[in-house]
């Protein structure tokens, strides 16, 4: 019997534009309720976009617009700085 070799889920992050498989980003998700947050475990519901666990590429994120275009709607400054700070915590 052959052994099934199991896929692995690719994501492209939407600061650097690498494709990498999609436990080694971090999730931004809009809940059906419009909310946006950083989804550490990959697992709330919503629409997503990807971004590498470096504080540089979501800066160039945030700087071109991919994240609002992606979750197709307007991101506050106050929820990205928000962001900013969340991924600096979890760097330490």
């Amino acid at each position: 019997m052959e052994k099934k070799i199991k896929k692995i889920p690719m994501r492209q992050c939407l600061g650097c534009n690498e494709h990498k498989p999609k436990i080694e980003l971090l999730r931004v998700v809009r809940s059906p309720e419009g909310e946006i947050s950083l989804d550490f475990k990959g697992k709330k519901s919503g629409r997503g976009a990807y971004l590498c666990r470096d504080l540089k590429c979501l800066r160039r994120a945030r700087k071109s617009h991919r994240i609002d275009r992606n979750l197709e709607c307007e991101i506050p400054e106050a929820v990205y700085d928000a962001m900013e700070a969340e991924m600096e915590a979890m760097d330490q």
